[in-house]
Protein backbone atom coordinates (compact mmCIF):
# COMPACT_ATOMS: atom_id res chain seq x y z
CA UNK A 1 0.00 0.00 0.00
CA UNK A 2 1.20 3.46 -0.96
CA UNK A 3 1.13 5.98 2.06
CA UNK A 4 -0.80 9.20 1.22
CA UNK A 5 1.76 11.94 2.10
CA UNK A 6 0.88 15.61 3.87
CA UNK A 7 0.80 17.36 0.49
CA UNK A 8 -1.56 15.23 -1.54
CA UNK A 9 -3.98 15.35 1.46
CA UNK A 10 -3.98 19.04 1.70
CA UNK A 11 -4.01 18.98 -2.01
CA UNK A 12 -7.49 17.36 -1.75
CA UNK A 13 -8.93 19.73 0.52
CA UNK A 14 -7.91 22.05 -1.22
CA UNK A 15 -9.81 20.75 -4.00
CA UNK A 16 -12.97 19.92 -2.33
CA UNK A 17 -13.07 23.33 -1.68
CA UNK A 18 -13.02 24.83 -4.48
CA UNK A 19 -15.79 22.55 -5.58
CA UNK A 20 -18.09 23.77 -2.96
CA UNK A 21 -20.36 26.38 -4.06
CA UNK A 22 -21.69 28.98 -1.97
CA UNK A 23 -25.57 29.49 -1.88
CA UNK A 24 -27.00 32.74 -0.73
CA UNK A 25 -30.62 32.84 0.07
CA UNK A 26 -33.25 34.89 -1.87
CA UNK A 27 -33.64 38.32 -1.81
CA UNK A 28 -36.50 39.24 -0.67
CA UNK A 29 -37.84 40.04 -4.05
CA UNK A 30 -36.60 36.87 -5.60
CA UNK A 31 -39.21 35.51 -2.48
CA UNK A 32 -41.72 37.45 -3.22
CA UNK A 33 -41.74 36.43 -7.04
CA UNK A 34 -41.79 32.90 -5.83
CA UNK A 35 -44.91 33.32 -3.23
CA UNK A 36 -46.56 35.27 -5.59
CA UNK A 37 -46.16 32.32 -8.52
CA UNK A 38 -46.98 29.88 -6.25
CA UNK A 39 -50.47 31.45 -5.23
CA UNK A 40 -51.54 32.12 -8.82
CA UNK A 41 -50.78 28.34 -9.54
CA UNK A 42 -53.18 27.54 -6.67
CA UNK A 43 -55.71 29.59 -7.55
CA UNK A 44 -55.90 28.20 -11.50
CA UNK A 45 -55.72 24.61 -10.00
CA UNK A 46 -59.18 25.66 -8.05
CA UNK A 47 -60.81 27.03 -10.41
CA UNK A 48 -60.13 24.17 -12.72
CA UNK A 49 -60.95 21.89 -10.00
CA UNK A 50 -64.18 24.11 -9.61
CA UNK A 51 -65.16 24.54 -13.42
CA UNK A 52 -64.44 20.55 -14.00
CA UNK A 53 -66.79 19.75 -10.72
CA UNK A 54 -69.63 22.22 -11.52
CA UNK A 55 -69.86 20.69 -15.31
CA UNK A 56 -69.69 16.89 -15.13
CA UNK A 57 -73.38 15.75 -14.47
CA UNK A 58 -73.95 14.25 -11.36
CA UNK A 59 -77.97 12.43 -12.45
CA UNK A 60 -78.29 9.68 -9.79
CA UNK A 61 -81.60 7.59 -9.23
CA UNK A 62 -84.28 9.20 -7.70
CA UNK A 63 -82.95 13.23 -8.12
CA UNK A 64 -84.10 15.45 -10.93
CA UNK A 65 -82.03 13.87 -14.29
CA UNK A 66 -81.85 10.21 -13.27
CA UNK A 67 -84.67 7.56 -13.28
CA UNK A 68 -87.42 7.35 -10.34
CA UNK A 69 -88.76 4.33 -9.44
CA UNK A 70 -92.17 5.26 -8.88
CA UNK A 71 -94.02 2.97 -6.40
CA UNK A 72 -97.03 1.30 -8.14
CA UNK A 73 -99.63 2.11 -5.24
CA UNK A 74 -99.20 5.35 -6.03
CA UNK A 75 -100.46 5.77 -9.52
CA UNK A 76 -103.92 7.42 -9.33
CA UNK A 77 -107.00 6.05 -10.02
CA UNK A 78 -108.37 7.13 -13.67
CA UNK A 79 -111.16 8.87 -11.48
CA UNK A 80 -108.56 10.91 -9.62
CA UNK A 81 -106.29 14.15 -10.27
CA UNK A 82 -102.78 13.76 -11.60
CA UNK A 83 -100.29 13.26 -8.55
CA UNK A 84 -97.57 15.97 -8.41
CA UNK A 85 -94.05 14.43 -7.88
CA UNK A 86 -92.54 17.53 -6.84
CA UNK A 87 -88.75 15.98 -6.10
CA UNK A 88 -88.83 14.91 -9.85
CA UNK A 89 -90.50 17.87 -11.11
CA UNK A 90 -93.56 15.77 -12.37
CA UNK A 91 -97.09 15.06 -12.50
CA UNK A 92 -97.94 11.27 -12.85
CA UNK A 93 -101.74 11.08 -14.73
CA UNK A 94 -103.98 8.16 -15.32
CA UNK A 95 -105.85 9.32 -18.10
CA UNK A 96 -109.11 7.22 -18.86
CA UNK A 97 -109.32 5.47 -22.16
CA UNK A 98 -105.58 6.64 -22.99
CA UNK A 99 -103.37 5.01 -20.28
CA UNK A 100 -100.71 6.22 -17.82
CA UNK A 101 -98.72 9.29 -18.96
CA UNK A 102 -96.06 11.35 -16.96
CA UNK A 103 -96.12 15.36 -17.53
CA UNK A 104 -93.20 17.45 -17.48
CA UNK A 105 -94.26 19.87 -14.60
CA UNK A 106 -93.12 23.16 -16.05
CA UNK A 107 -95.18 24.66 -18.72
CA UNK A 108 -94.21 25.42 -22.46
CA UNK A 109 -94.86 28.85 -22.30
CA UNK A 110 -92.10 30.74 -19.81
CA UNK A 111 -91.28 27.96 -17.88
CA UNK A 112 -94.06 28.45 -15.22
CA UNK A 113 -95.59 25.43 -13.03
CA UNK A 114 -99.11 25.46 -13.95
CA UNK A 115 -100.82 23.38 -11.15
CA UNK A 116 -103.79 21.14 -11.08
CA UNK A 117 -107.45 22.57 -10.61
CA UNK A 118 -110.00 19.98 -9.71
CA UNK A 119 -112.61 22.27 -10.20
CA UNK A 120 -111.85 22.48 -13.59
CA UNK A 121 -110.35 18.92 -14.41
CA UNK A 122 -107.35 20.92 -15.89
CA UNK A 123 -103.85 22.01 -15.46
CA UNK A 124 -103.95 25.94 -15.17
CA UNK A 125 -100.74 27.57 -15.36
CA UNK A 126 -100.62 30.68 -13.13
CA UNK A 127 -98.93 33.77 -14.66
CA UNK A 128 -100.15 33.85 -18.41
CA UNK A 129 -103.17 31.38 -18.14
CA UNK A 130 -102.22 28.46 -20.53
CA UNK A 131 -104.73 25.82 -19.67
CA UNK A 132 -104.13 21.59 -20.90
CA UNK A 133 -106.05 18.77 -20.49
CA UNK A 134 -105.33 15.85 -17.65
CA UNK A 135 -102.89 13.91 -20.69
CA UNK A 136 -101.08 17.27 -21.08
CA UNK A 137 -102.45 18.32 -24.40
CA UNK A 138 -103.14 21.92 -25.18
CA UNK A 139 -106.83 23.16 -24.96
CA UNK A 140 -105.69 27.49 -24.85
CA UNK A 141 -103.53 30.25 -23.82
CA UNK A 142 -99.83 31.29 -25.12
CA UNK A 143 -98.02 27.97 -24.41
CA UNK A 144 -97.12 27.21 -27.83
CA UNK A 145 -96.92 23.27 -27.07
CA UNK A 146 -98.57 20.74 -25.32
CA UNK A 147 -97.00 19.87 -21.75
CA UNK A 148 -93.60 17.70 -22.31
CA UNK A 149 -94.08 14.52 -21.27
CA UNK A 150 -91.17 12.07 -19.56
CA UNK A 151 -90.14 8.44 -20.58
CA UNK A 152 -91.74 5.61 -19.00
CA UNK A 153 -91.08 2.13 -18.60
CA UNK A 154 -94.20 0.23 -17.13
CA UNK A 155 -93.69 -3.13 -15.50
CA UNK A 156 -96.32 -5.71 -15.50
CA UNK A 157 -96.71 -7.98 -12.37
CA UNK A 158 -96.92 -10.60 -15.55
CA UNK A 159 -93.56 -10.10 -16.80
CA UNK A 160 -94.67 -8.00 -19.60
CA UNK A 161 -93.38 -4.17 -19.72
CA UNK A 162 -94.77 -1.18 -21.52
CA UNK A 163 -92.34 1.86 -22.55
CA UNK A 164 -93.73 5.34 -23.45
CA UNK A 165 -93.28 5.61 -27.80
CA UNK A 166 -90.81 8.32 -29.28
CA UNK A 167 -93.84 10.06 -29.33
CA UNK A 168 -94.51 10.12 -25.86
CA UNK A 169 -98.01 8.33 -26.31
CA UNK A 170 -99.59 7.53 -23.05
CA UNK A 171 -99.12 3.96 -21.74
CA UNK A 172 -102.40 1.95 -22.01
CA UNK A 173 -102.81 -0.33 -18.36
CA UNK A 174 -105.84 -2.37 -19.58
CA UNK A 175 -106.78 -3.07 -15.71
CA UNK A 176 -103.21 -4.72 -15.86
CA UNK A 177 -101.57 -5.09 -12.22
CA UNK A 178 -98.31 -2.92 -12.29
CA UNK A 179 -95.22 -4.62 -10.84
CA UNK A 180 -92.90 -0.95 -11.05
CA UNK A 181 -92.73 2.02 -13.24
CA UNK A 182 -89.52 3.89 -13.93
CA UNK A 183 -89.61 7.35 -14.79
CA UNK A 184 -86.55 8.99 -16.58
CA UNK A 185 -85.90 12.15 -16.09
CA UNK A 186 -83.19 12.83 -18.06
CA UNK A 187 -85.29 12.29 -21.59
CA UNK A 188 -87.68 14.18 -22.51
CA UNK A 189 -90.20 14.38 -24.84
CA UNK A 190 -91.37 17.24 -26.59
CA UNK A 191 -95.23 17.13 -28.40
CA UNK A 192 -94.67 19.31 -31.09
CA UNK A 193 -97.59 21.72 -32.05
CA UNK A 194 -100.74 21.63 -30.12
CA UNK A 195 -101.98 18.16 -30.06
Amino acid sequence: MASITAGETRAATQRKAEAQVEVAAPSRREFLYYIWGASIALLLGEATAGIIWFSLPRFKEGTFGGVFSFPPDRVPATDAGPLNVPEGRFWVSNVPDQGLVVLYGVCTHLGCLPKWVDANIRFECPCHGSKFEKSGLYIEGPAPRSLDRFSTTVIFTDGTSETMSAAGDPIPLNGKSIASVQIDTGRRIKRDGKV
